[in-house]
């Protein structure tokens, strides 16, 4: 049940980024075309004022189609019918005279030319792939030269669209964080704080309050928190069982340098719950720590080090189904962990991810003139390619989860 749990929890992520870029994009006057939760092949899919809405059979993701991200170029027209006009000679004509429009950028020509040549490849039969890739290609020309295509709009309008996805997983999170700020907040304290990574909370003891009941015990920074009046208790237990103590004297139970100490008695004091400010405030700093972490991390990464600490699709579900094994606060928390570094990582600036479509709008509306095709593709090259060497580790790194490495 927690796997479910921990696999719902992931996809809901993947599926408020997708809707933050569907809802921005109908905003500015784009016509999405598709909105799946998951990845084909299709469970379930229905169309609805134009778009096609889908529940896909792989559940660790979702995308959303926007029409003609990239500007038709005459090599498009290679890829699509170079196939057609070798099964069929007679479709060398309209299909030469669409690539000169292209050429000549002369759109309006070249959405003429696109009935023309979609009238002459009904008159011919060809074999079922070539038919399929051009049927795509038809399909793709039509979204890049029709109606409002990504490629055409102000560059403020496809930098908003880009940035949607991640701004929304940024402020799921710091509403997350704030929520349980709030929440978790009040009750009873001793006095420290445990340290928290994007794993999950940790039992090992990260800061001691200044004259705090924790601090009069002897508690350390460091000390590895077992229990508390001889339970052995998660992260979560001992912090509900000092929270909901009325405070009642305890002991508590910690590992220091490899030996076990009891520490206490010891009263909790009670502290007032946060305001909404406060507790808001509060998360803005553990976000900011958390992107800083993000950021050295991958550094770290392609430099070679601390490679088992990344954690993929696998690891993430495992981490999450930890997590939501030691209560409602505790997966609530990681997944707002999880949602922060999603959408610090989409801001990365390379292609594909949204960060490499802001860089280049951005750049486009200062020089206030399109890129040519070949920087986008060069861009591209090299972005897929660090993708895929992360895509290897981040596999590397799974693989050894499932085999207990």
């Amino acid at each position: 049940m927690n796997v479910i749990i921990a696999i719902l929890g992931l996809e809901l992520l993947v599926v408020v980024h997708e809707a933050g870029h569907f809802f921005t994009a109908k905003a500015v006057g784009m016509k999405p075309q598709r909105f799946y939760v998951g990845f084909p092949p299709a469970l379930l899919k229905t169309n609805w004022r134009g778009v096609e809405y889908g529940l896909g059979a792989i559940p660790l993701g979702g995308f959303v189609s926007l029409p003609g991200m990239q500007r038709p170029a005459p090599s498009d027209v290679d890829t699509w019918f170079s196939g057609a006009v070798r099964q069929e000679p007679t479709l060398t004509a309209p299909v030469q005279a669409l690539k000169r429009a292209l050429e000549a950028d002369d759109l309006q020509e070249a959405r003429a030319l696109i009935g023309r040549l979609e009238a002459e490849l009904a008159e011919v039969e060809l074999s079922g792939t070539t038919a399929r890739l051009a049927a795509r290609g038809l399909r793709e020309l039509r979204n890049g030269l029709t109606g409002a295509p990504y490629w055409s709009l102000p560059a403020w309008k496809r930098v908003a669209v880009s940035f949607a996805g991640p701004a929304v997983n940024l402020a799921l999170a710091l509403a997350l964080l704030t929520t349980l700020g709030v929440i978790a907040s009040g009750g009873y304290r001793i006095g420290f704080a445990f340290h928290s990574t994007k794993s999950g909370t940790t039992s090992q003891v990260d800061a001691i309050q200044r004259d705090s009941p924790a601090q009069q015990i002897g508690l350390r920074a460091g000390d590895r928190v077992i229990g508390i009046d001889g339970r052995r208790l998660t992260p979560q237990g001992i912090h509900d069982t000092i929270t909901s103590s009325h405070g009642q004297a305890m002991k508590i139970t910690v590992e220091r340098a490899g030996r076990l100490l009891t520490l206490g008695p010891v009263r909790p004091r009670t502290v007032a719950k946060l305001s909404v400010s406060a507790a808001a405030e509060n998360s803005v700093r553990v976000s900011w720590a958390v992107l800083k972490g993000t950021a050295v991390g991958l550094g770290h990464l392609f430099a070679g080090r601390n490679r088992h600490e990344l954690a993929g699709p696998v690891g993430v579900v495992q981490i999450s189904s930890t997590a939501a094994s030691q209560g409602a606060e505790e997966y609530l928390w990681l997944l707002g962990l999880i949602s922060l570094s999603l959408g610090a990582f989409n801001l990365l600036p390379v292609l594909p991810l949204d960060g490499g479509h802001i860089l280049l709008s951005t750049i486009e509306g200062v020089r206030r003139r399109a890129l040519g095709r070949a920087v986008y593709e060069r861009f591209a090259a090299l972005g897929i390619a660090l993708v895929l060497v992360l895509a290897f580790i981040i596999l590397t790194s799974d693989i050894g989860r499932l085999g207990g490495g």
